[in-house]
C-alpha cells in the first residue's frame, strides 16, 4: 500500500521501520545508521540514562527537529515512565526511564536522535552530578573553548576536585564532575556557580560567566547552570548536526587536538572498540569542598540576574 511504512526488520521485540529513508537534511546518513549506532553502543550508553528522567530530539521528515519530554500516548506499556512536576511550565511531565536495550530503540525507531537526561536521580531526585557547560560563540574556532577548559581544569585541581570531560557535540566542552551522596540540590549549583567564577578569574580576557550574551564580548561562556532538574546530552549521544556527530569522552590532554565534528555515528563504534571510556575515566564521587560551596552561595543565580538586568536594560531604552 503506498505511503505505509514497511517493517524492515525487529529487534529485541521492537519493528523497525523505513531504516532506509535520510535522517535528515545534512545528515549524510540514514534511520538504519542510526539505530545501527545505538544499538551498538547501548551498553555504554544506558548506564548515562538509566534512573533519570529522559528527554529526547526528534526529528521528522521535512520538519524542524524538537524536544520531546512527554512520552507520547501511543507508547507501548512496557516503557518505564516518571510523572514530575515542572515549575518553569506549571505542569506534570511524564518523563521515560531508559532502562534498556528495547526502549532505547524503541526511541531510535521514533528518529529519536538526541539523548538529554536529567543531572538528578530516581523518583526521589537527588543530584549526582556538577556540570559545567563551555560555550563559545558562534564563529569561534574549537581552539577557543579548550582555552577555557583548561581554566576550568587549573580551578579543579586548586579547588581538589577531579573531573571528567567530554564533547557536548555541537561546539562545547561539558566538565562533569560526580557527587557522593549527600549532595544539596541548592549547594551544588552554588558551588557550580564558584567554580565558574574561580576559572574565570584565572582570565577573564578568555572565559565569562556573563548570563546576557551581550556582555559577553566575544569569550566562551562558563554556564553554570545545569543544576536541580536541567539536563545535559549523555555521553555518547547523537547531536542533529551535519555528520551526527556524538558527544565523546576525551582527555584533558586530548582537548587541544580534537576535531569534534570527526567523532559521527559512523566513525565512533570503530573508534571505541570494546572500550568504555567514559565511565572508565570517571573520577569516584566526591564531596564538594564546603569553601566552594559557601562562595558560590555569595553568587547570584545567573538566570535570575539576568532577568532582572534584561527588564533594567529594557524600561532604560523606553520599550
Amino acid at each position: 500500500m503506498p505511503g505505509r511504512s514497511k517493517t524492515v526488520e525487529v529487534r529485541d521485540g521492537v519493528e523497525l521501520t523505513n531504516l532506509d529513508q535520510p535522517l535528515y537534511d545534512e545528515a549524510g546518513a540514514t534511520k538504519r545508521d542510526l539505530v545501527d549506532y545505538l544499538d551498538a553502543v547501548h551498553e555504554r550508553l544506558l548506564p548515562e540514562l538509566r534512573d533519570r528522567p529522559l528527554s529526547v530530539v526528534r526529528v521528522r521528515p521535512g520538519q524542524p527537529a524538537f524536544m520531546q519530554k512527554n512520552v507520547p500516548k501511543y507508547a507501548p506499556d512496557w516503557i518505564s515512565t516518571v510523572t514530575i512536576w515542572a515549575e518553569a511550565s506549571h505542569r506534570e511531565v511524564t518523563y521515560a526511564l531508559c532502562h534498556d536495550r528495547r526502549t532505547l530503540l524503541w526511541f531510535a525507531n521514533q528518529r529519536a536522535v538526541e539523548y538529554h537526561p536529567t543531572l538528578a536521580l530516581g523518583r526521589e531526585p537527588v543530584p549526582s552530578h556538577l556540570v559545567l557547560d563551555l560555550d563559545p560563540p558562534a564563529d569561534a574556532p574549537f581552539s577557543a573553548v579548550t582555552g577555557a577548559a583548561a581554566l576550568v581544569r587549573q580551578a579543579l585541581a586548586d579547588t581538589g576536585l577531579a573531573a571528567n570531560v567530554k564533547t557536548s557535540g555541537a561546539k562545547g566542552i561539558h566538565v562533569v564532575v560526580p557527587l557522593s551522596d549527600g549532595a544539596k540540590f541548592e549547594d551544588v549549583a552554588a558551588a557550580t556557580r564558584a567554580l565558574a567564577a574561580r576559572a574565570e578569574r584565572l582570565d577573564p580576557g578568555i572565559a565569562t560567566t556573563a548570563f546576557l550574551r551581550e556582555d559577553r564580548e566575544g569569550k566562551v561562556f562558563l554556564d553554570s547552570t545545569r543544576s536541580g532538574g536541567a539536563t545535559v546530552v549523555a555521553a555518547y549521544s547523537p547531536r542533529v548536526r551535519p555528520g551526527v556527530p556524538v558527544s565523546f569522552p576525551v582527555t584533558w590532554d586530548e582537548l587541544r587536538d580534537v576535531v569534534p565534528a570527526e567523532f559521527t555515528i559512523r566513525e565512533v563504534p570503530g573508534l571505541l572498540g570494546a572500550a568504555d571510556p567514559w565511565h572508565d575515566r570517571m573520577p569516584a564521587p566526591q564531596e564538594l569542598p564546603a569553601d566552594l560551596v559557601a562562595e558560590g552561595h555569595t553568587i547570584p543565580v545567573a538566570r535570575v540576574q539576568a532577568m532582572h538586568e534584561g527588564k533594567r536594560r529594557k524600561r532604560a531604552r523606553g520599550d
